[in-house]
């Protein structure tokens, strides 16, 4: 057993993965509404062998907590920048033989029904799955459950993917709104 399992059975957390997980993904974790969904999904990728990058905000990126970051596979973004990286990611995830990339959608701890949408435009440009993970704190369960091919229908597949998160409960349930 693994330290991550370890901590996670001691904390009366469940975890699984019900779906293979492909060489390349984007991998859509919701709800976010705290700091500890970033502990929680770092216990339940090493739990699961499961080694993706992720989106942080280049604040986080000091010397020391920017080496613990890239090792994790921390990637730092400057928000306050309005810059297009969609296509960038699509092509440099193509050129790779692996690549997983955990993306929190709505983009903020607070509630927000409008959800960032990079995360679907990056698997449509890449030609990649996304796969719909969570975090259920009322339940303490973490899973990756299901796995969605965008074809260019946002409307209707951000639709699909949201009513998939509606029974989940984040850490601060208040926080958290599908906008469906």
């Amino acid at each position: 057993m693994s330290i991550s399992n370890f901590i996670l059975k001691k904390l009366g957390w469940t975890h699984h993965v019900d779906i293979e997980i492909p060489q390349k993904a984007v991998i859509c974790i919701a709800p976010h509404t705290s700091n500890y969904d970033f502990i929680f999904g770092q216990l339940f990728a090493k739990a699961n062998n499961i080694k993706a990058s992720f989106f942080i905000k280049d604040t986080w990126f000091f010397f020391p907590m920017n080496l613990f970051f890239k090792a994790l596979g921390g990637i730092p973004v400057n928000r306050s920048k309005k810059t297009s990286m969609t296509s960038r990611i699509a092509e440099a995830i193509k050129k790779e033989d692996k690549a997983l990339l955990a993306i929190t959608p709505e983009g903020t701890r607070q509630a927000n029904p409008e959800w960032k949408k990079g995360f679907y435009y990056i698997a449509l440009e890449a030609g990649i799955p996304i796969l719909l993970a969570h975090i259920d704190f009322k339940k303490k369960e973490m899973a990756i459950t299901k796995q969605v091919i965008p074809t260019g229908d946002i409307d209707k597949e951000l639709k699909e993917i949201k009513a998939h998160y509606q029974a989940i409960s984040g850490k601060h349930p208040e926080r958290f709104e599908t906008g469906l």
